[in-house]
């Protein structure tokens, strides 16, 4: 499955600007992701391990020649490792930094849909409430009375902190 660029941003309903996003779930909770930045959804399958990585690094794959290093997206947030399930698969998205710009990884437990959610339904990242660094959520979509996590990959993924991190794992 791969996104279409150009159909991310459209005219919702009520005629004011609305946003594509990806959902998918991560320990029972639903996350959305702009669907500009993803580039394809793939089946999970064996990886390599990388040793000193943190935790979070799953490892990486090969992905039509090209390493692909593959996040562990619930735990990269703070919770526990995903579970390899049926349905687990990876999200491959554009992933920058300062000095490079790639391709990441997400594993997640499954993906859901596509989803457009119209400006006049965002709302700041909560204060408070929430498990996640509040520096990592975009925001939050209101979808059928009920709030979806929109994060925010520049901050959560940010490929300049991740090394730090894995630099840090390897002193240790």
């Amino acid at each position: 499955m791969t996104s279409d660029h150009s159909m991310a941003v459209t005219l919702g309903a009520d005629g004011g600007m609305a946003s594509q996003y990806l959902t998918f779930v991560l320990g029972g909770e639903v996350f959305a992701m702009d669907i500009r930045r993803v580039r394809e959804i793939i089946q999970h399958a064996a990886m390599t391990v990388v040793p000193l990585m943190p935790g979070f690094v799953r490892g990486v794959i090969n992905l039509r020649g090209a390493v692909v290093p593959v996040i562990d997206l619930q735990s990269r947030l703070g919770g526990a490792a995903t579970q390899v399930g049926k349905k687990t698969c990876i999200v491959i998205f554009d992933a920058s930094g300062e000095s490079e710009r790639l391709e990441l990884g997400l594993m997640v437990d499954a993906v859901s849909e596509v989803i457009e959610i119209p400006s006049a339904h965002m709302e700041p990242a909560p204060q408070f409430g929430t498990p996640i660094a509040r520096d990592f959520i975009l925001g939050m979509g209101k979808i059928k009375g009920e709030f979806i996590v929109i994060l925010d990959p520049e901050r959560a993924l940010n490929i300049d902190d991740m090394v730090a991190l894995a630099a840090h794992a390897s002193e240790v």
